[in-house]
């Protein structure tokens, strides 16, 4: 198969790092992530069952997640 190469920011190297599974080359992390990608409309209604508990959760978990994530970015940017 034939390559090409790409430029890419340390920061985009730096989050197909971490994307990249064990055993996969970075075409292959670029493949599964544009490929696995779906449309959004895709998961209209998927939500629709889901009691105030379940939403509730989901919720608690997607602040502490963030405030995890803000963190971890404050950190590597040296802010903390």
């Amino acid at each position: 198969m034939a390559s090409k190469n790409i430029s890419i920011t340390e920061d985009v190297y730096d989050l197909l790092s971490k994307m990249k599974l064990e055993d996969e080359s970075f075409s292959d992390t670029i493949t599964r992530l544009v490929k696995g990608g779906g449309k959004l409309s895709d998961c209209a209604g998927l939500w629709s069952d889901m009691d105030e508990e379940e939403l509730g959760e989901i919720l608690a978990n997607t602040k502490e997640m963030r405030k995890t994530v803000d963190e971890s970015l404050r950190q590597e940017a040296g802010i903390v």
